[in-house]
């Protein structure tokens, strides 16, 4: 039997593609799909994901407002947040070692998005 194996992808709403896509470039991805004019932009870790997918805000079906919070494993905690603050961006957080056994840190990205950055704590 097949089951779900991760999640693929992801597509966030961004009032500012431009803004959105040096977000994640800092980040890590690159992109795989469209550019800072298109309406719809794919960024990627590796080729098989993976992947964040931007789409301009007034070119959504229908409104969408930012929800919940996306949570990606990453290999240095620490130091994704300090080249994040380097670039410019100020996380809602300082790392810090959560008891359900991960070291995070939260931020919002340019459009309004919950995310966290975190690396399970050898325990």
């Amino acid at each position: 039997m097949t089951g779900v194996h991760r999640i693929d992808a992801i597509t966030l709403t961004t009032p500012d593609m431009g803004a959105s896509i040096a977000f994640y470039r800092t980040v890590g991805f690159t992109i795989s799909f469209g550019g800072e004019h298109s309406q719809f932009t794919t960024m990627s870790i590796e080729p098989n994901g993976p992947h964040v997918n931007l789409i301009s805000d007034h070119e959504a079906d229908r409104a969408l407002a930012p929800w919940g919070r996306v949570i990606f494993h990453v290999d240095d905690v620490d130091n994704l947040h300090r080249r994040l603050i380097t670039t410019g961006y100020r996380p809602d957080t300082e790392p810090a070692d959560a008891s359900w056994g991960e070291r995070y840190f939260a931020i919002h990205d340019p459009g309004g998005h919950d995310i966290s950055f975190a690396r399970p704590l050898d325990l």
